[in-house]
């Protein structure tokens, strides 16, 4: 199991088939292994699921153990547009070798992801052609409202969450999101965690639990 990007795989128990897949991006300067700790509890409710967990394409400029979806050395928002659509290609020719490998439509996957990859889920998820099963993102924001206002083609349902004591990423980034989701008319459920820095809290892990099943077994 090669893929583009390297990938930390978790795959059911005993062999059971493979009818849905957990696509988990990671934050900045992070890696597949660290976000693959979500599976560790997830595995067990989440039956038939396989759990895919890459390293970004490139190697952080501040971390160089660790990786970057886009650099964040630069504050420039063009250039972190720029630089944000050439890694949302990258993932795409990922999926779609997810695709082909494991036999599964978009309509089987769920795309998740922390802070950076937060920001990459709601972005690739709701410009691909083909809907996923669902969108969950932590502590992640909108990179940029007006270019993803107009490139939005499907529908898939999310759930964003957010540290209301987030000083990495500022919780106002949620409510941020969930106006523009209702206004671009997306079904989209948004949570805000008290008392929570930047990670995934029980509760967080939890809440995401709750929706990937609900839809992924609908």
């Amino acid at each position: 199991m090669k893929f583009s990007l390297n990938t930390t795989a978790i795959k059911p128990d005993n062999n059971e088939e493979i009818r849905n897949a957990v696509i988990l991006l990671h934050g900045y300067g992070g890696d597949g292994k660290d976000i693959s700790m979500l599976t560790l509890n997830w595995k067990r409710f989440l039956r038939n699921t396989v759990f895919l967990c890459p390293d970004a394409h490139e190697v952080c400029n501040i971390n160089p153990v660790g990786f970057q979806w886009f650099d964040l050395s630069s504050d420039d928002p063009k250039k972190i547009l720029i630089e944000s659509k050439k890694a949302e290609n990258k993932i795409k020719e990922y999926i779609n070798e997810i695709n082909s490998y494991f036999k599964l439509k978009n309509s089987q996957i769920c795309i998740s992801g922390f802070s950076q990859g937060c920001m990459m889920s709601i972005n690739v998820g709701l410009t691909s052609e083909e809907s996923f099963n669902c969108i969950v993102g932590f502590s992640g924001k909108i990179i940029d409202k007006s270019d993803l206002g107009d490139r939005i083609k499907s529908k898939t349902k999310i759930l964003m969450m957010h540290g209301d004591s987030d000083e990495i990423v500022h919780p106002s980034n949620l409510l941020e999101a969930k106006d523009f989701f209702i206004r671009n008319k997306l079904e989209a459920e948004t949570l805000m965690l008290k008392n929570c820095e930047h990670h995934i809290p029980v509760e967080g892990s939890s809440a995401a639990l709750n929706f990937i099943k609900k839809n992924l077994y609908s």
